[in-house]
């Protein structure tokens, strides 16, 4: 059994907006996924950490979610920035079990253990204070409150290490989201898995070790459509 992370899968399996019109290393991306996953076995465990799925409802990305549950291994997703598709969690429960969708876990208010670990983790959310509307702290402060209640229950578990994964970065070149950084900082938390970075924004990511914590992009073109292992 192994923990890998990968996000940014972007798939259109029903929708028209493939990746594959970007070049580069989003050509044939689809296969590049499967070719990803071919060395996960079925008793590891894969975080997403956001950005799935194109569509705009459930109807529209059920292709791309019934894909990912064909895929090895138990999926733990967090939700990202385009995931329109996503829902309550009682509502995406009761349509993932109607789809035949089994191998889906939402990482969502809560966390989930593996082995001596408590993997935790939300969306996060892009934000600085001096250029913030007020619908903007308001989604920020929403996402503060769903960081802490999954670190409030994965350290309940006495899992020992928390991991936290986050769509969004907490921080890159030239941007620090403190009140993230902090609560990581007052949890304990010890390694931060992101993704949203694409492009020549990746070159802004920090990854290693920053005042403490080890910090790794995880986007799917940044990793090569192969998902990283973490333990």
């Amino acid at each position: 059994m192994s923990l890998y992370a990968i996000g940014d899968l972007h798939l259109s399996l029903s929708v028209d907006k493939p990746m594959d019109i970007y070049g580069g290393p989003w050509e044939n991306y689809v296969e590049k996924i499967k070719d990803g996953f071919s060395h996960i076995e079925s008793g590891d465990t894969v975080v997403l950490t956001g950005d799935l799925s194109w569509g705009l409802d459930f109807g529209q990305s059920k292709e791309d979610l019934l894909f990912i549950d064909k895929l090895p291994g138990r999926k733990l997703i967090v939700k990202g920035n385009h995931d329109y598709w996503w829902s309550t969690v009682g509502k995406m429960e009761r349509l993932f079990a109607e789809s035949g969708i089994s191998t889906i876990k939402i990482l969502h208010n809560l966390s989930y253990t593996y082995g001596g670990l408590a993997l935790c983790g939300t969306r996060g959310w892009f934000y600085e204070e001096d250029r913030a509307t007020g619908h903007d702290e308001k989604v920020f402060n929403r996402e503060l409150g769903r960081l802490r209640a999954s670190l409030t229950h994965g350290a309940a578990q006495n899992a020992g290490e928390i991991i936290c994964f986050l769509h969004y970065p907490p921080l890159y070149e030239g941007y620090r989201c403190d009140k993230i950084v902090d609560m990581l900082n007052e949890f304990g938390v010890k390694r931060c898995y992101y993704g949203h970075l694409h492009g020549r924004a990746r070159d802004r990511a920090i990854e290693g070790n920053y005042r403490g914590i080890e910090y790794g992009l995880v986007s799917a073109d940044h990793v090569g459509f192969k998902p990283v292992k973490i333990i």
